[in-house]
C-alpha cells in the first residue's frame, strides 16, 4: 500500500465539501450516499453479453474522448472529484480474434462522443478513463505493450481472483454519487454484447475543508504531494511510438483494520505511518509538505523515522527520485470490508513491484492491511478531433 510518498492527483481538497472539521470515518450521511451509488451506480449485475440492438454511433468531429491537451485521457491529472467507481470487465466469451477486434473498435467508437462531452466546465466535473488489461490484447490476437504484466506475488498477498484482473477497466469519477451512476450506466450499455462485468468498487473522499488534503480511514492525512508537471512527463506518461499519451494504472483493493490500528496509542500509529495524526506534517517537525527526513536523528542518535515506517518504505529516494502519481480513494463495503481502492498511474509499473516489495517485506503497517484485489491496466492515449479512443492502438 504505498500511499505516504505517493499521493492523490490535484490540489489538496479539491472539489470536496466544506465542513466543519476533518472526518476520518464514514458518517451515516455517507453509507447512505454510497449505498446509493451501489444500487444504481450502473446496471453490472444484470449486463450480460447479448448484444444491443441499438446501432454504434460514430464520433463527432467535434469530441474527443475527455481529451487534455498534452494528449491525455482526463481523469488522471485533475483535481479529484469526492466520487468514484472503478468497474472491471472481461470481454464475453465470443470476442475474439479479427472480429473481436471489430467489435472492441466499434464499442470505443460508441463510447468516443460519450466521453467527449464530458468537458472540463462539467458542473458535476465528470470524467470516465478507460484502461485495457493483458488479456484483451492477448484475446485480439494483438501484441501487448511491452510492461503491461501482472504483478508478480508479494509476501503477505490474499488475492481473490474475482475481485481483481480484468480485460477493460473504466475509471468513473464525479462530483456526486448520481452523476458517477448516470454516466456508468450509459457506458455500459454501449459496451453490452461486448464486455461482461468482473468486479466493481465504489470509492469517495471523506468530506475535507477546501485547501486541506483528505483522511484516509487510519485518520491520517493520505499523501501530501503528487509528481509536479515536468516530473509527470518523466514519471507516468509514456512518450513515444503508438503508446505516446497513455500511461499504465496499478490497482490494489486494500482492507484496512481500522478499529484494531485505531486501539493503538497515537504516537504508535505515528511511527507506523511515519507522519504526526493531527497535522500531516513528517516526524522531524514541519508542515504537512514538508518532505520527509530520512536522516533526521535525535540527540541520543536515534533516526526519528523508524526503518519500517510506511513513508520510509515509499520514498522515492530508494527508486533513483522516480514516482507515481496517486489517485486513491477510500471505499466502505460494510462493517467488515473497509480500506483503500489504492490507484496509481505510471509510465513503468516496474516502480511499483519495487516499492511494493519493500513494504510487504519490512512495513509496520502490514498487520493492519490486507491486499485482497489487484490489476495492471494499460490506459490508452487520448484522442482529439475524428480519432477514436485506442485507435493507435487496438
Amino acid at each position: 500500500m504505498p500511499s505516504a510518498g505517493y499521493v492523490r492527483s490535484g490540489p489538496p481538497g479539491a472539489d470536496t465539501d466544506a465542513d466543519p472539521g476533518p472526518e476520518s470515518r464514514t458518517s451515516p450521511r455517507r453509507r447512505t450516499l454510497l449505498g446509493g451509488l451501489v444500487a444504481m451506480g450502473t446496471t453490472a449485475t444484470t449486463a450480460g453479453c447479448q448484444r444491443s440492438p441499438t446501432r454504434t454511433p460514430a464520433p463527432s468531429p467535434a469530441h474527443g474522448p475527455g481529451r487534455t491537451p498534452a494528449g491525455h485521457q482526463r481523469g488522471i491529472a485533475d483535481p479529484q472529484p469526492p466520487h468514484a467507481l472503478l468497474l472491471s470487465y472481461d470481454l464475453c466469451p465470443g470476442i475474439h480474434g479479427p472480429e473481436g477486434r471489430r467489435a472492441v473498435r466499434r464499442m470505443l467508437a460508441a463510447w468516443t462522443p460519450m466521453l467527449g462531452d464530458l468537458r472540463a466546465d462539467d458542473r458535476d466535473r465528470r470524467t470516465a478513463t478507460v484502461g485495457v488489461g493483458s488479456g484483451l490484447f492477448a484475446r485480439l490476437g494483438l501484441h501487448a505493450p511491452e510492461a503491461l504484466r501482472e504483478l508478480p506475488a508479494f509476501a503477505g498477498d490474499r488475492l481473490r481472483p474475482e475481485a481483481g484482473g480484468g480485460d477493460v477497466c473504466v475509471q468513473v469519477c464525479a462530483r456526486t454519487p448520481d452523476a458517477v451512476g448516470e454516466l456508468g450506466r450509459a457506458l455500459e450499455r454501449a459496451a453490452s454484447g461486448v464486455l461482461r462485468p468482473r468486479w466493481r468498487q465504489v470509492g469517495f473522499l471523506p468530506v475535507t475543508r477546501p485547501g486541506e488534503t483528505p483522511r484516509n480511514l487510519l485518520g491520517f492525512k493520505d499523501g501530501t504531494a503528487n509528481p509536479s508537471v515536468a516530473e509527470a512527463a518523466r514519471w507516468v506518461w509514456l512518450g513515444s511510438g503508438p503508446y505516446r499519451g497513455g500511461t499504465y494504472l496499478v490497482v490494489r483493493r486494500v482492507r484496512l483494520a481500522t478499529e484494531e490500528f485505531g486501539d493503538l496509542p497515537i504516537e504508535r500509529q505515528e511511527r507506523i505511518i511515519g507522519r504526526h495524526k493531527a497535522g500531516g506534517g513528517p516526524l522531524q517537525g514541519g508542515p504537512e509538505h514538508a518532505e520527509a527526513d530520512l536522516f533526521a536523528k535525535t540527540p541520543q542518535g536515534r533516526y526519528l523515522l523508524p526503518a519500517d515506517a510506511h513513508v520510509r518504505l515509499a520514498h522515492p529516494r530508494f527508486d533513483g527520485g522516480a514516482r507515481m502519481l496517486r489517485r486513491g480513494y477510500s471505499y466502505d463495503n460494510g462493517p467488515d470490508d473497509q480500506g483503500l481502492l489504492f490507484l496509481a498511474y505510471l509510465n513503468d509499473p516496474e516502480l511499483f513491484v519495487r516499492v511494493q516489495r519493500r513494504l510487504a517485506a519490512h512495513d509496520a503497517l502490514n498487520p493492519y492491511i490486507e491486499h485482497y484485489g489487484s490489476a495492471v491496466f494499460f490506459v490508452l492515449p487520448g484522442a482529439s478531433g475524428k480519432e477514436v479512443l485506442g485507435s493507435t492502438v487496438l
